[in-house]
């Protein structure tokens, strides 16, 4: 009997590339191969596929032009029910093989933006592959942090205040919002990209100079700008939650260990050595040393910021505590966490080769629930004489032919 083959999709076309290698391939290197088979396919920074052994090396890395030459360049087509990974370029004019792989479930290990914001969900949902992880809403609602804060905020998630616009509204109306950011919020605030995670273009600001330097700063990386009062005495703690929206499960926390008020990239994934290990490599006490009525609220909380985004797969929930009077508040989720938070799960039991089997079953469960729905008709309007009368004007008032 063959065995399931898990497509394992990173890279991208991201500030997070390097991570999402990271992550991916101490995925695959989990993945119990008993039971299942794994083609990796890597998404280069110019957003063209490829696929082989090669990329199971985190050593090729350090010269891609020469990791590419050992592997083949693949795609899918956007046509719904067709899994095979197609070669780019078959060997001969005649050749008869031009299929690499054919998957059977996907499992994205996609970190930032053109991944994990439902741009590569929304390919996957037009074919109609299995795949774990978040769909093309959730991901982009838990991707935006300006839209995440909506949502939960009109769910009675706490978070802190906060100001966002866009860039060209900052360079037309600066005084204005500036005038804003003051009035609502005080200093000192930080400043996000909406789209964007791994501490990329985040940055503090005390006073009003600084706040134009970090504005100008966020917008080389995006359009729209999040603004929020930042807890001067705060501690940060993360929960990892696994399963689906009416379904799930919350891990034990951590306390990632900051050395100055924003934990940077290299803190989060150099974990203080040359090579990049990954987010579990990153300083901090799990568990976190929290009393159990603070434990049981962050996990509560974890879970509620999962259900109302309709997650799905497995996530993190970063929260604050405002520790001057112990307030607990949603910073944001991460739809697709570095090193899928296995050492999250591994601390609460689960091992991560049994994540990554819970992965693939809750991909098989959701892909099963939706054929039961129903997303067409098997009437032909046109065959029985209806909606021809109007010409192209039609039921929705066109333009008549």
């Amino acid at each position: 009997m063959a065995k399931t083959n898990i497509g394992v999709f990173f890279g991208g076309r991201s500030t997070e590339h390097e991570i999402s290698v990271i992550s991916a391939n101490q995925a695959i290197a989990a993945v119990d191969r008993t039971k299942f088979d794994v083609t990796p396919i890597y998404i280069s920074k110019e957003g063209r596929w490829y696929t082989g052994d090669a990329l199971l090396n985190l050593g090729n890395y350090r010269d891609i032009p020469s990791l590419l030459k050992q592997t083949e360049e693949v795609y899918m087509r956007p046509i719904y029910g067709d899994y095979n990974l197609y070669l780019a370029n078959p060997k001969g004019m005649f050749s008869k093989k031009d299929k690499a792989a054919k998957l059977d479930v996907v499992i994205p290990v996609l970190h930032g933006a053109n991944g994990e914001d439902g741009t590569f969900e929304g390919i996957l949902e037009a074919i109609g592959i299995p795949f774990a992880g978040c769909d093309t809403l959730s991901s982009a609602n838990g991707m935006d942090k300006i839209t995440m804060k909506m949502i939960l905020r009109e769910n009675n998630i706490p978070v802190v205040d906060y100001v966002w616009f866009t860039d060209r509204q900052w360079f037309a109306q600066k005084g204005a919002l500036t005038a804003e950011v003051e009035e609502k919020l005080g200093y000192p605030v930080i400043v996000k990209p909406a789209n964007l995670g791994s501490s990329i273009g985040i940055s503090c600001a005390h006073d009003r100079a600084q706040l134009e330097r970090s504005v100008e700063d966020a917008s080389r990386y995006a359009s729209r700008i999040i603004v929020e009062k930042m807890l001067e005495d705060m501690q940060e703690i993360n929960c990892s939650v696994l399963g689906d929206c009416d379904e799930y499960e919350t891990s034990i926390l951590e306390e990632p260990i900051k050395s100055s008020e924003i934990l940077s990239y290299e803190a989060k994934y150099m974990g203080g050595d040359k090579g990049a290990k990954g987010m579990q490599a990153s300083a901090k006490k799990i568990p976190a040393d929290l009393p159990a009525d603070e434990t049981a609220e962050i996990r509560r909380l974890a879970g509620e910021t999962f259900r109302v985004l309709s997650c799905h797969g497995v996530s993190r929930v970063d929260v604050m505590i405002d520790r001057s009077n112990r307030k607990i508040y949603v910073n944001e989720i991460n739809t697709i966490p570095g090193s899928l938070s296995f050492y999250l799960w591994e601390a609460t039991g689960l091992r991560f080769d049994l994540l990554m089997e819970r992965l693939v079953q809750l991909a098989v469960k959701r892909a099963t629930r939706r054929s039961q729905k129903t997303f067409s008709f098997s009437q032909n309007i046109f065959a029985m004489g209806g909606g021809t009368k109007g010409g192209v004007k039609g039921a929705k008032g066109g333009v008549k032919a």
